[in-house]
This record gives C-alpha cells, sequence and structure tokens, in this order.
C-alpha cells in the first residue's frame, strides 16, 4: 500500500513539475532568437534546445580560478549522481512497483554518500553568491526605509533561482539523516519504516525542487547570452 500510495504522488508530483515547468516556459517568452537564431526551425523544438545549452554550459567554465574549477567539478559530480540516485531510486518504485534491492541498491547507497558529499562543498562555495541580499525585497526595503546592500538589480529569475538553491540544501538534510540514522539500531520496526517514508518523500521533493533549479539556471544563463 505504502508503495502503491508513493508511486501515485511520485507521478503526479513530476507530472505537476513538468506542467509548471512547461507553462512557465511559454509565459516568460525566453529569448531563443538571439541565442539560437531567428532563422531557426522548428521552433516547437526550442525545450529541446535549452536542454542541450544547458548541457554544454556544464562543461564550460566561464572563469578559470582555482575556486571556480573546483566548484564546476564538484557542481558536475552532484549532478552526476543526482541522475544515478533519481534512477536508482524512482525506476524500482515508480516504474516497477517494487522496493530498491540487488544492483540498484548497490549502486544507490554507492552514489549517495558522493552526493551528499558534494552538497556539503556547493553549500560552502555557493552560500554567499546564493544570499537573498535586501535587494530583491524591494516592498519590505519600502516599509522598513532601508538602502539594499547592492546597487546591481537582480536579474530575471534570479531570486526563484536562490529560493531554489535554499530549499534543495534544506530538504538534503532529512534525505541524508533518515538513510543514515536507518542504518544504526536505535528504532524499531515502526521508526524504521517511519524514516523510510521521510527519506522517500523527501528525495520527491528535493528531485523536484533540484530539476526547477537546473531549469531556471539556464533560462538565465540563456538571457545572459541574449544580453551580450
Amino acid at each position: 500500500m505504502d508503495v502503491s500510495m508513493f508511486r501515485t504522488v511520485a507521478v503526479a508530483g513530476f507530472v505537476a513539475m513538468v506542467a509548471a515547468i512547461l507553462l512557465h516556459f511559454v509565459v516568460s517568452k525566453p529569448k531563443f532568437g538571439d541565442v539560437f537564431g531567428k532563422d531557426r526551425a522548428l521552433g516547437i523544438l526550442d525545450p529541446v534546445r535549452l536542454v542541450i545549452f544547458f548541457i554544454t554550459l556544464l562543461f564550460i567554465e566561464q572563469k578559470w580560478s582555482l575556486v571556480g574549477a573546483l566548484r564546476k567539478l564538484i557542481f558536475l559530480l552532484a549532478i552526476l549522481c543526482f541522475i544515478v540516485l533519481a534512477v536508482t531510486g524512482f525506476v524500482p518504485r515508480v516504474i516497477f512497483g517494487s522496493a530498491i534491492s540487488g544492483w540498484w541498491l548497490m549502486i544507490h547507497a554507492t552514489a549517495a554518500p558522493v552526493f551528499a558529499g558534494c552538497v556539503a562543498v556547493l553549500a560552502v562555495l555557493w552560500a554567499n553568491r546564493n544570499r537573498l541580499d535586501k535587494n530583491y525585497w524591494p516592498l519590505l526595503n519600502r516599509i522598513l526605509g532601508r538602502q539594499p546592500k547592492s546597487v546591481v538589480a537582480p536579474e530575471k529569475h534570479e531570486l526563484k533561482l536562490k529560493i531554489c538553491f535554499w530549499v534543495v540544501l534544506v530538504l538534503s538534510l532529512p534525505v541524508i539523516l533518515s538513510a543514515v540514522v536507518s542504518m544504526f539500531p536505535l528504532f524499531g520496526t515502526h521508526g524504521q519504516e517511519v524514516l523510510l517514508q521521510i527519506h522517500r518523500y523527501s528525495t520527491l521533493l528535493l528531485s523536484l525542487f533540484a530539476i526547477i533549479y537546473l531549469y531556471l539556471a539556464a533560462l538565465i544563463e540563456m538571457n545572459r547570452t541574449a544580453a551580450k
């Protein structure tokens, strides 16, 4: 029953996420003409072009500093582990309707600590650049009569991107802790089941927000390219 319910919730969540992204994609009207050319054929393939555009950005470091290269490398490793964890975690349950076992579980357990380490490092390296500066809250600034710390206006979608970043970090805590704590004989059968449910649903939420984060990052980079 629990597997069936989670399967239904997961499918509904991914369908709702895809629908929300497509709606936002249509409403935001990205400047594809400035990036991919106004004479491009089959404009309906623009979402595919956006995905390819973002993938190419993953392998191009704009700032060749040591920290920049390290950050990009860890980010790539985190995305790779996220894909592995998503496939091994959701495919057995959502597609086949069964628990994770065998090679699925071995691969999942191998990628999990690497992903956790990458998230911890990225939290340190990207925390400052993802601060919600005062210039993100113009209404609150007017009410409190305070000046923004930055005079540079936020880019389009930048606030949503930073919110997704912090949401992913917060959700990573129950995902990681529920898996680690369940390895110790601290809880009985009911407690282990509760930890499993926490791990399942927090992982689902993390996956949804992580995909939205990547989508917004692609839009921001595309708008920057179009503005050049």
